[in-house]
């Protein structure tokens, strides 16, 4: 199954920022990776990553670890229709969703993830994965015009499609910005540059 082996944030500084995912969250660094990059960019860089747990008492402890490492709290870890979860900014700008679809505690709480989302804010849902699928890429859930999500294999990052101000927006920041997304996604089915300037890099680069 064609789905995303990594993804690359581009930092002003690695060795913090590696130091930041490790404390914060205990990331595998296969996973999410990090290099340097001095490419300007200001505002919303039109995605956020979602750290998917068990149980709203993991969502509270990994967010009360990113507080503790320097990130900023974006919005509170809360109950909502659908779950429990919060939203921080890591310091290298980085926005991070901490979410479970469960309501209650039902084991001892960890930081343990169950899945890494990359959900990317694009202008046409419909073109983009359309432009995904050309690609090799497998839809697994469609909502229409509003959200896609593809089909994962194991240990892998998913990868979803939002409306880019609906993102901002459940981010809790405003939409506008400018610049590098400060992202690279590596994929068997790379290398590309998708029609929201999302670069994407082949497998073993």
């Amino acid at each position: 199954m064609n789905s995303i082996d990594s993804v690359t944030l581009e930092v002003a500084d690695p060795e913090a920022a590696a130091r930041f995912y490790t404390d914060a969250f205990g990331l595998d660094r296969s996973r999410v990776r990090v290099r340097g990059s001095e490419e300007p960019t200001s505002g919303f860089r039109g995605f956020t990553l979602s750290l998917v747990v068990s149980q709203p008492g993991n969502v509270d402890a990994l967010h009360r670890a990113a507080l503790d490492s320097g990130a900023t709290s974006l919005k509170p870890a809360e109950k909502s229709l659908w779950g429990y979860g919060g939203v921080v900014q890591a310091p290298d700008g980085t926005i991070w969703q901490l979410a479970t679809s469960s309501k209650k505690n039902t084991g001892p709480v960890t930081r343990e993830v169950d899945e890494i989302v990359l959900l990317l804010g694009v202008e046409d849902v419909k073109a983009t994965r359309q432009f995904y699928v050309e690609r090799g890429l497998t839809v697994g859930k469609s909502f229409g015009g509003k959200y896609v999500e593809f089909a994962t294999g194991p240990d892998t990052v998913k990868l979803s499609l939002y409306k880019r101000r609906a993102l901002a927006k459940v981010a809790g920041v405003p939409a506008d910005g400018t610049g590098s997304h400060r992202l690279a996604v590596t994929s068997p089915v790379g290398p590309f540059t998708d029609p929201d300037g999302f670069v994407w890099e082949a497998a073993g680069q």
